[in-house]
């Protein structure tokens, strides 16, 4: 019988998501609005943020961007933050990375309210992952990465899933929300020895790095689900982290890159900025 791998569209699937939060977003007395803040002019941030104001603005958030240039001082965007977290019309604050050399990305991130931060990233969301209390606000790309894990009905618990990033974007928030699953997770970094010896052994892999052709045919386990996670620009064109048309040969389940995770992120997010105003009004149910 020949090998039949299916690729998971997270396009479909955020459009979905982005229909029905449109559908809340207009039946509720409260619009709700993102600050964005861009510093500098770096091309994939200024595509990014159009890419998030585009989606803002098709179900129904309002977005107020804040732009600097790269040259701004540490305090002067402490001051942005403190303005944006005492003002009750902002419900979601977002600081596009990565920041200039001169700015401390760590503090920034920790200086914005926690109930405001819809990228997820403080340390008491992400504390509050690590502690499997459902009350916080989580990152978007592995709360998208869950996302579609359950679109395909995949159960996690029991499961061998291996992590390969160990930064604060993708693998780290990950490793927790898959122990709430009762996953048995592994996390590869740069570190790592041997890499393959745990990628063949994973059910379940999460590649979030960023370097194109990392993860090939011969490192994945048969009927294995594969989420890609990374991305870059290789010749103009948007690739992911993994040799995709090769792995189809031994995976279950494939994202694509773009038009897997990407989209995934940007719903999400859209998801965290709803969430947020409506724990800022008191409501229960996000």
């Amino acid at each position: 019988m020949a090998h039949v791998c299916k690729i998971i569209n997270g396009k479909g699937l955020a459009e979905d998501i982005q229909t029905n939060l449109a559908k809340k977003i207009s039946n509720f007395r409260v619009k709700p609005k993102l600050a964005v803040i861009l510093v500098g002019h770096d091309p994939r941030s200024e595509i990014y943020i159009e890419f998030k104001k585009k989606a803002c603005e098709e179900v129904g958030i309002d977005v107020k961007t804040i732009e600097f240039e790269d040259n701004i001082k540490q305090v002067r965007l402490e001051r942005t933050i403190d303005e944006l977290n005492n003002d009750e019309d902002v419900h979601g604050i977002l600081v596009q990375l990565p920041l200039p050399k001169q700015i401390d990305e760590k503090k920034i991130i920790e200086l914005i309210n926690p109930m405001k931060d819809v990228d997820g990233f403080h340390p008491i969301n992400i504390g509050r992952i690590m502690g499997n209390i459902e009350t916080g606000l989580t990152p978007a790309t592995p709360k998208g990465i869950m996302r579609i894990i359950d679109s395909i009905g995949h159960e996690l618990e029991g499961k061998n899933v291996v992590v390969v990033g160990s930064g604060y974007l993708v693998g780290r928030p990950m490793l927790g929300l898959l122990l709430n699953r009762k996953a048995t997770v592994t996390v590869c970094h740069q570190s790592t020895k041997e890499i393959e010896d745990f990628t063949l052994n994973a059910d379940v892999l999460v590649v979030g790095v960023g370097k194109p052709g990392l993860i090939t045919k011969d490192m994945v386990k048969k009927n294995a689900v594969v989420i890609d996670a990374g991305i870059a620009t290789v010749e103009n064109k948007v690739v992911g982290d993994i040799d995709f048309d090769e792995i189809c040969k031994v995976a279950q389940y494939v994202t694509p890159t773009p038009g897997g995770v990407g989209p995934m992120t940007i719903a999400m997010l859209l998801e965290n900025t709803w969430q947020a105003m409506r724990m800022q009004h008191g409501y229960k149910d996000y």
